[in-house]
């Protein structure tokens, strides 16, 4: 590109994980700072950027498509360049080359780096912490660690990412304050696995100290905390709950099942009974603390009694948030010479059996909050209805608060409201100023997935 010659209109299109939206906004102020003009949403742009997943096979077909898209743009002179990224590419590079040879380039997964080096800029060290943030303002996520040395069968997200790596708690603290002058006010902690963080860098788990140490930077009001692995679980987290007022009571930690024979083939290095146990552990020591989870169905040795167990698991365990997803096989795990011998149509069953009895299970605890004033967090509006969360919600995954008559609420802003009504993934609420309000039928939006 010639000197003083203006650059292009680069568009960066993210799909997958929190984990892929954090590397896209750091991609997106590299380009920035290397003078590009960026963009993340459909507005019309001369080079694509896909930032891809390849964790599942529906995952996989989304980025394909994707990819597909983008390339019949640019044969249609919409689009100038394509360029892939992220852990599809990481994983399948050279297939991709054979297939889809329209593609300008494909980088791996941690290479952005190479994808400002491919447009034509220099990626910008001194820039560490630096992102365009594509969330609203009021939230952000907050990358721990990259990579996985978790052992589990079923997942490909090492041969994708690679062993773990501890980002150094300076670098959290600092991205953090940049987060906070941006005006983020939650910071929502990720990784492959939070709970493991530490131990390469400093020989010992030291999450307790990164969450305690984030409690002092000024602006943020709430941290979240996902991704905590069961086996090896940092229990000296716990003391946080109670002494960190910035804390959410709130835990993601995925279980996947509980059915000991699945559990050893899987590898996930725990047995029923010490997940049961840490489960009762957790509740003991953060009473009201909501528990969020992701269990996989038809695993290859999941049979009719490990599937009842499981079943039975969720009634019993009465976890306040959970997802569940069938199994994908993938080339390259170590599940993958089992096969894939349960027919879909039973994995779609069991889905469907489990998320039936999750629904009686959330509608029952939403009913715990009728006439209760709650602290939410407001992230949209329309018209005179303002949607929320409460610290036991994470964004776009989790449970919402509709407030009615709430004309003098901002977005990005801490209200009191009062739970008035609600439904078995969401709640109704009045300011708290206010007594009275509609019914479950007014405002809602359409239903969110919490699957």
């Amino acid at each position: 590109m010639k000197k003083g010659e203006k650059k292009p209109l680069v568009k960066v299109i993210t799909l997958g994980c929190s984990k892929n939206l954090v590397d896209s906004e750091v991609l997106m102020s590299q380009l920035e700072h290397n003078e590009f003009s960026v963009s993340n949403d459909g507005e019309t742009a001369e080079i694509a950027v896909i930032n891809t997943c390849g964790f599942i096979e529906a995952a996989k077909q989304e980025s394909i498509d994707t990819i597909l898209h983008a390339v019949q743009l640019k044969k249609e002179g919409k689009l100038k360049k394509v360029i892939v990224m992220g852990c599809l590419s990481e994983r399948y590079a050279n297939d991709l080359r054979k297939e889809i040879p329209e593609v300008d380039e494909f980088v791996g997964a941690n290479k952005m780096d190479q994808v400002v080096e491919v447009l034509g800029g220099a990626y910008k060290y001194e820039l560490l912490g630096e992102r365009m943030l594509t969330t609203p303002q009021h939230f952000a996520y907050l990358k721990i660690s990259e990579g996985c040395d978790r052992p589990c069968s079923f997942c490909s997200i090492p041969l994708m990412r690679g062993t773990h790596t501890s980002k150094p708690i300076e670098r959290i603290l600092l991205e953090a304050q940049r987060l906070a002058a941006l005006g983020v006010k939650e910071l929502i902690l990720i990784a492959q696995d939070s709970t493991y963080y530490g131990l390469d860098l400093y020989g010992k788990r030291v999450l307790a100290e990164v969450l305690e140490k984030l409690a002092a930077v000024e602006g943020i009001e709430w941290i979240r905390l996902l991704y905590a692995f069961p086996t090896g679980f940092p229990e000296d987290i716990l003391d946080q709950f109670g002494k960190n007022p910035k804390l959410c009571q709130y835990l993601d930690m995925p279980v996947q099942h509980v059915a000991d024979p699945v559990l050893t083939s899987m590898r996930r290095g725990i047995t029923s009974d010490r997940l049961r146990g840490l489960i009762d552990r957790i509740r003991t020591n953060v009473p009201g603390i909501a528990l969020r989870t992701t269990l996989i169905v038809g695993y290859p040795n999941e049979g009719e009694k490990e599937f009842k167990e499981l079943l039975a698991f969720v009634k019993e365990a009465r976890f306040e948030r959970l997802g569940v997803f069938t199994y994908s096989q993938e080339d390259g795990t170590t599940a993958y010479p089992l096969g894939d011998p349960v027919p879909q149509e039973v994995k779609t069953e069991r889905h469907n059996m489990i998320m039936e009895a999750q629904r009686e299970i959330s509608g029952a605890n939403n009913e715990r909050f009728y006439g209760k004033t709650v602290r939410v967090l407001i992230d949209s509006k329309e018209g005179e209805v303002s949607f929320g969360r409460t610290e036991f919600d994470a964004p776009e995954i989790d449970n919402e608060v509709s407030v009615h008559s709430s004309a003098h609420f901002a977005v990005g802003h801490f209200h009191d409201v009062t739970i008035v009504d609600g439904d078995e993934y969401d709640l109704f609420a009045v300011p708290a100023d206010q007594t009275t309000g509609p019914s479950n039928t007014q405002g809602k939006r359409q239903q969110h997935q919490h699957s």
